[in-house]
């Protein structure tokens, strides 16, 4: 028994500086891979910046040509606005303002006049380097010629001698003269044109670096909607351009109305009110009539048939009383 209890004690004591060893071991050869693991990733790192920079060469130029474009935006920017926040107000600001002029005129010219004063201000446009984009004309109750209007589209600099001596064509009734200042939103468009003209650029560098279908498909997309772009907010400059070049002025020419005498008394005056309100009378039950004719004939129809009704009815009865009373008679 002895001897099996100390051969079981020593096999335990073997067994634990088995395990002993063992685990020395595997850390020792832990703490030995650990300095090979960091070398590697160090050269993995290493290699992936060596990579970058190959790759991305030019972004290293970026960040130096960066102060140059800043510092020609800053002054591109000062050539349109004073500084933000700046208390200098003696700065100047070489802004050009954008202005529509636009005016209204009303004239009343003497009686027969109207012919020569319409052609007159219509001669306006020509003489200030400028056009007619619209006339009208009425007429009287005689067929004569009295009441217009004329739009007129003048160069902007002859704008106020255009409307100075409109005034002194005739009677003045009316005049309005309203500007409305584009400058923001012009300036606005002029910036935004020129960013989607450097899209556009960087877009089609895009398009010849183009490998794939798909990639060519997706810059030609995004291409197609900033070109879009572009002519929608050119076609508004054009337009406000225009708007600015040619001031419009909008005039209208009348003679005097003539004054009826509503008071006209004695005997005459009361046989033409007479007279008036009879024919105002038949012409509203003519036209009462008119309106109505087709009701009338279904009414008559109605009555018609009514009375052809009746009469038979009133036959037949006169016929059985002959009859009853030859039965009767006899």
């Amino acid at each position: 028994m002895k001897n099996r209890l100390l051969k079981s004690v020593l096999g335990i004591i073997s067994v634990f500086i088995i395990l002993v060893f063992v685990f020395t071991g595997c850390s020792a050869a832990r703490s030995a891979s650990i300095p090979d693991e960091r070398a590697a990733t160090v050269a993995q790192e290493e290699y992936a910046q060596d990579n970058y920079k190959a790759d991305y060469g030019e972004a290293e130029v970026m960040p130096e040509e960066a102060p140059a474009t800043t510092a020609a935006g800053q002054d591109a920017s000062q050539e349109l606005y004073t500084e933000a926040g700046s208390s200098d107000v003696n700065t100047p600001t070489l802004i050009d303002t954008k202005l529509i002029k636009n005016g209204y005129i009303d004239i009343e010219v003497q009686k027969g006049e109207f012919d020569r004063i319409f052609f007159e201000v219509s001669a306006l446009a020509q003489k200030y380097n400028g056009y007619v984009s619209n006339s009208q004309t009425y007429s009287d109750s005689d067929g004569n010629m009295t009441s217009g209007s004329v739009i007129l589209r003048i160069d902007k600099q002859h704008f106020d001698t255009v409307v100075n001596k409109i005034k002194e064509m005739g009677k003045v009734k009316n005049v309005n003269v309203y500007v409305q200042d584009v400058t923001q939103e012009y300036v606005d468009n002029e910036s935004r044109l020129k960013n989607l003209a450097s899209q556009q650029k960087r877009l089609l560098e895009l398009m010849d670096q183009s490998v794939t279908v798909k990639d060519s498909i997706e810059v030609q997309r995004e291409l197609s909607n900033v070109e879009g772009q572009i002519e929608v907010i050119k076609g508004r400059q054009n337009y406000l351009d225009n708007l600015i070049a040619y001031s419009t002025v909008e005039v209208y020419i009348s003679e005097p109305v003539p004054i009826t005498d509503a008071d006209e008394g004695g005997f005459i005056g009361a046989v033409k009110r007479g007279a008036r309100g009879a024919l105002t009378a038949l012409r509203v039950i003519t036209m009462v009539l008119i309106a109505a004719s087709p009701l009338l004939v279904i009414a008559g129809i109605i009555l018609i048939i009514i009375w052809q009704s009746i009469r038979a009815r009133n036959r037949k009865r006169a016929k059985r009383a002959q009859e009853k009373q030859l039965q009767q008679n006899n």
